[in-house]
This record gives structure tokens, C-alpha cells and sequence, in this order.
């Protein structure tokens, strides 16, 4: 107690401290707004911080949003200017851009508004990457005191906006920083695998509705589910099909994710990632380990630039973060009841996000800063490593095979074996033990799982004791064998490390938890059956035939200490992280009729022929 005492007063002078020379660096800079043109007449709202320090040019470093560029009128300031104080304190002109459609911006919006082929160009069409080349050429011609140089940065959805700039992007954009990008909806925030997420469901109101004209305040209402127990609140819903009592046509998000339970045209245009080609600027992208809503941007979005564009300069960081954690300094980094240690963000902020943009933006963009190409943080060691690849060439892919007692080896399994069990629809596994509606979910991404394991409609696989150290970083695939009673199902994977039963408690651990025991979900991920041959063609599964569904989990970097365990949790509701699969194949599950839902018995085989594993890329 005495330890946690010293540490609130430490953080509350940080913060006292902090938040003065905050103000103190804001006093140096001028504001002023403008409605910038767009080449098809649309004018974006763009709000311009300038330094009241003529004596030299400055970078021009800019975050494009559909959350707000405000304070909006003159005089009222940002609290923070850039991603940091540290750039604050170095001297940028500093540029925040309401998206066309958003706030005080005019135009239509259009969730990750698909990007222009080369040829559909030469027209007025439009897209992020054209908006954001015309106000770059803008302000190049119309904003004082810079030195031809411009960034752009931006988390979350921003991080779409930012690496949406990359395709063709303005000769003078010389540093980009995606940062918890989303990369693609059908695998990002709102769908997993072909998944519903009914965790996102309460964010539909944020980018359902179109508004009028140029706005100051919210013009989408947001629904009071009136109860903090998401559960039974998703329960007492039942089918999607009954949200429409929520969500009506005016809500065309909504009406968009209903109309389009496939990977179908309409999700495929919307995605990023087969358009990070001729990439020029530097990249520099950021994610957390920890991170529930955009895990698969930063990682997809790293690889394919990384594949496609060998001479760009292009790195990658990710640290043990919840979403956009690494923009905050909370003191200590603590997610659910994990602690990995004091003044990670800024850190980071000072030497890796500083360092990249000082370099491209201020120094010379002909050569390279002192940054690897990946800075990964090991979340079982807890300490940064840093690496020449990623994932690292040196990292060698291990199978754990299932076996009969639910243990969990490395030698494939012998004889004829399964095990059993029933997923009921009307009883599913909750994600987590707390009682909340979340707007969208965070803390489980670390939460202790023992509730899950104890569970008869969830599977475990656990390895002996580890006799020493064992490093997972890479990639990992997934390799079911299956079968089921009805005719289609969900199966979600969850990567567990087990710490001793003698592990002691820290500073931080919660209320009504010991570490003893503790059961860590390092790793996640589920797949709707159905989609198991092709996100595009659902097919349904064959009663009771042995079926391969294979599927990738976002990478990791976590090594599992000598005396913890491995355990793999094999389970087919989610609840209500992901909408309920009715277990009985229908065309669309937002349409479901209630008597679709339906108990299926699963088996998981686990025999020389039909061997399910996990693969895993481990460090020798």
C-alpha cells in the first residue's frame, strides 16, 4: 500500500508538471481555421496551429479525422498539440482536418471510403487520398513559415485516414505514422473473420447517420441500452434482425452491415491494403499487442507495405498497449490485472515517434534514423527487443498437437480420438466476468480466462511445466479437424499462458484476483465457419463429417516463462463480444429467425489423420 501511496503522488506531480508545460507550449502557437477546396468543390474544415516563432520554417504535420478537428471558434485551444509534447515542444505547424461529411466539413461520408484506381484520377472523383493530397497542396501555397515538409498521423480510424494518404501520395508528404490503423472492416472493429462483433454494436450510432450541413455539435444520437450488464442486455435482445428497434433505415452504417454478411464487393472496395503500392513517403506504424479493436491494421498494413515497397523506408512498433494507449501516460502500463512497467508511452513517444518525425520532417529524408525496423515488446518478459525482420528470420514454426485428457503436445497424436461438446446458443460463453456495456471492448484482451476453462462447453489443451524459457514470435495458424451436429458453427482459439500456482500479487493487481494460477489470454481469434473455403462463398458444414478450418490468429510476441504452462481454449460462442451463430445455417444470420438457434454438438479430433494444432513461429 505504501508502494502504490509513493506512486500516486509521483504520478500526480508528473501530471501537475505535465499538464503546465502542456499549457505553457500552447501559448506559443497561433490558430486560425480554414474551408479548404477539394477538386470537386467540397469544402473541408481544417484548423491550422502555426508557432509564434517566425525565426525559422517549421514541418507541417497533420492528423485527418472523422472524430473532430475541433475546439471549434477562435481561442479555444487543443490541450495538447501532435501526437506528443515532445513535438510540441520541437516546433511544428500543426494541422487538424474535420473528413469530408464530419462536423464542420461539408460533403458526404462514406465509411473507409474505397480509394481510386490510377486511371479514375485524371476526373473529379474523389477519395482520401485525393482530399488529402489537395489540402496539402493548399497549404503548401497558403500557410506561412513552413519548410515544404509535411507528416501525417493519426490512431484508429485517423490511422485509416493516414495510411489511405500513402496511395499516391503528395510528393511533399514525407513521413506517415498509421497508428492502430484500421486496415479492412471485415477483419478490423466490426467484423472478425466473417464474425459479427456485437461489442462494436453501441458504435454504429457514431458512423450511421449523415448530417445536413456544417456542424459544431453531435447530430447522431446514441442509444441508452439502460442496464450496465451488456450480457443480459444482448440476450434480452435476441436475433440481430431485432436491433432494427434501435437502428433504423436512416442509419445507413447499419444498414450496410446487415445487407453485407460476406466479404463481398462492398467490404473488399473498402479495404486499404491492396492499395499500399508505389509507397514514397517513410512509414512508421503502431499497434499494441493488447489491442481488441485494431490488431489486424497495424500488422497487415506493415507486412503488405513491407512486401510491396522493399525501398521504402517502413518500420514497425508494437508495444504492450491497449488501443491508442501509447498516446496517454497513465504512469504505470497496466492492462486488466498485468502490469508491464512505468512510462512506456512516453518512452516511446520520445524515442521512437519523435525520432521518426524530427528525422523525415526536419533532418535529412535521404538517409535513415537510428530506429530497427521492428521495436517489439516482449509481453511475457516484458522488456523491448528489437529486430532486423518481422516477423524475424529467425523465428521457426512449432506445432502443439491436441490430445485425448486435453493435453497439449508437440508429437502428433496416435490412434482414434475426439472430444465432445455442446454449444447452446440460448446459454453461450461470456467473454469476460465483468458486468458492463462497453462501448467497445479493452480490458479482456488480458483478462484472466480460468472462468472460460472451468466451463463444459469449452475445450482445453494444456502443456506440461515448461522446463525453460519458450519465445513465440511470429505468426500463428490455427488447423482444426471438426465436426458438428448442425450446419454451421463458430470456433474460437484462445493462446493461454498459465503462471505458477505460487506467482505473487504486484501493486495492481484487482479486487477478488490472484495472480496465482492466473490464466493470461495472450491471443485470440475466431472464424465463422462458414467461412472456412473463402470469406466471400459461405458454405455450409455437412452434419457430422470431419471438416479442416484453418485459420490465421494475429501474430504475437510473448515468451512463456520456465514453470508456467500452454493451453489452448477451444470454444464456439463468445458472448457478447460476437454475435451468436445460430448454429443451423441460414443465408444470413442478421435475418435469423429465433427458432434458428439451435444446440449443436462439436467434436475437435485429434488422431494421426485428422491431427488439429496450433502452428506458431518460436525463437530458437
Amino acid at each position: 500500500m505504501k508502494h502504490c501511496y509513493k506512486l500516486l503522488v509521483f504520478y500526480t506531480l508528473f501530471l501537475m508538471t505535465t499538464n503546465w508545460a502542456l499549457s505553457q507550449a500552447i501559448n506559443g502557437y497561433d490558430k486560425a481555421a480554414y474551408d479548404i477546396p477539394m477538386r470537386d468543390g467540397v469544402h473541408l474544415h481544417t484548423i491550422v496551429y502555426s508557432p509564434k516563432d517566425l525565426s525559422q520554417p517549421y514541418p507541417i504535420l497533420m492528423q485527418r479525422t472523422p472524430y473532430s478537428a475541433g475546439p471549434y471558434g477562435p481561442g479555444n485551444m487543443k490541450n495538447k498539440l501532435g501526437p506528443s509534447q515532445f513535438l510540441m515542444n520541437d516546433g511544428y505547424i500543426f494541422v487538424y482536418q474535420d473528413v469530408r461529411g464530419r462536423w464542420m466539413s461539408e460533403g458526404s461520408y462514406d465509411n473507409m471510403r474505397p480509394t481510386l484506381s490510377k486511371s479514375e484520377r485524371n476526373s473529379n472523383q474523389i477519395d482520401e487520398s485525393t482530399d488529402t493530397y489537395d489540402t496539402i497542396e493548399w497549404l503548401l501555397a497558403n500557410i506561412k513559415n513552413h519548410n515544404e515538409k509535411v507528416g501525417l498521423w493519426g490512431i484508429s480510424y485517423p490511422g485509416f485516414y493516414s495510411a489511405a494518404a500513402l496511395p499516391f501520395a503528395h510528393p511533399n508528404l514525407k513521413a506517415v505514422s498509421p497508428q492502430a490503423p484500421i486496415g479492412d472492416f471485415y477483419f478490423d472493429d466490426f467484423h472478425h473473420n466473417g464474425a459479427y462483433l456485437l461489442s462494436y454494436w453501441l458504435a454504429t450510432s457514431v458512423f450511421g447517420y449523415q448530417k445536413d450541413g456544417p456542424t459544431q455539435e453531435a447530430w447522431y444520437g446514441m442509444v441508452n441500452p439502460e442496464t450496465n450488464d451488456g450480457y443480459q442486455f444482448f440476450m434480452d435482445m435476441g436475433p440481430l434482425k431485432n436491433a432494427d428497434k434501435w437502428y433504423g433505415e436512416d442509419n445507413f452504417f447499419w444498414q450496410q452491415l446487415k445487407n453485407n454478411p460476406d466479404y463481398n464487393a462492398f467490404w473488399q472496395k473498402r479495404s486499404i491494403i491492396p492499395h499500399l503500392k508505389e509507397v514514397k513517403p517513410a512509414v512508421l506504424t503502431v499497434g499494441g499487442w493488447f489491442d481488441a479493436e485494431d490488431l489486424y491494421g497495424p500488422l497487415t498494413i506493415y507486412k503488405t507495405i513491407e512486401k510491396n515497397n522493399p525501398e521504402t523506408y517502413n518500420t514497425i512498433v508494437m508495444g504492450p498497449w491497449s488501443h491508442g494507449d501509447w498516446s496517454r501516460e497513465p504512469g504505470s502500463q497496466v492492462i486488466s490485472n498485468i502490469y508491464f512497467g512505468d512510462s512506456i508511452s512516453t518512452w516511446y513517444q520520445k524515442n521512437i515517434e519523435r525520432v521518426f518525425f524530427n528525422h523525415f520532417l526536419k533532418e535529412s529524408e535521404n538517409s535513415n534514423p537510428a530506429l530497427p525496423e521492428a521495436y517489439m515488446f516482449d509481453t511475457g518478459k516484458h522488456k523491448w527487443e528489437k529486430f532486423d525482420d518481422w516477423p524475424p528470420k529467425e523465428s521457426q514454426w512449432k506445432s502443439f498437437y491436441f490430445q485425448e485428457k486435453g493435453e497439449l503436445t508437440e508429437v502428433t497424436p496416435e490412434g482414434n480420438r475426439f472430444t465432445t461438446y455442446v454449444s447452446d446458443p440460448s446459454n453461450p460463453v461470456p467473454y469476460s466476468q465483468d458486468i458492463k456495456l462497453n462501448f467497445t471492448p479493452r480490458k479482456y484482451m488480458a483478462d484472466d480466462q480460468r472462468f472460460a476453462a472451468r466451463r463444459p462447453d469449452v475445450l482445453t489443451f494444456t502443456s506440461e511445466v515448461l522446463s525453460q524459457d519458450m519465445t513465440l514470435a511470429g505468426e500463428v495458424m490455427a488447423n482444426l479437424k471438426v465436426a458438428t451436429s448442425q450446419t454451421d458453427a463458430d470456433w474460437v482459439v484462445k493462446i493461454i499462458d498459465i503462471f505458477p500456482g505460487d506467482q505473487p500479487n504486484h501493486a495492481y493487481v484487482l479486487d477478488g484476483v490472484d495472480m496465482g494460477n492466473y490464466h493470461l489470454m495472450v491471443r485470440s481469434e475466431v472464424i465463422r465457419g462458414r467461412y472456412r473455403e473463402s470469406f466471400e462463398f459461405p458454405k455450409p458444414f455437412v452434419p457430422d463429417q470431419i471438416t479442416a478450418v484453418d485459420f490465421r490468429l494475429q501474430d504475437l510476441f510473448h515468451t512463456f516463462k520456465k514453470g508456467h504452462k500452454i493451453q489452448i481454449q477451444i470454444q464456439s460462442t463468445w458472448f457478447p463480444l460476437i454475435d451468436r451463430n445460430p448454429q443451423k445455417y441460414v443465408q444470413n444470420i442478421f435475418e435469423a429467425e429465433e427458432a434458428d438457434f439451435v444446440k449443436a454438438t462439436h467434436r475437435v479430433f485429434h488422431t494421426e489423420k485428422f491431427a488439429s494444432k496450433i502452428e506458431v513461429m518460436v525463437l530458437p
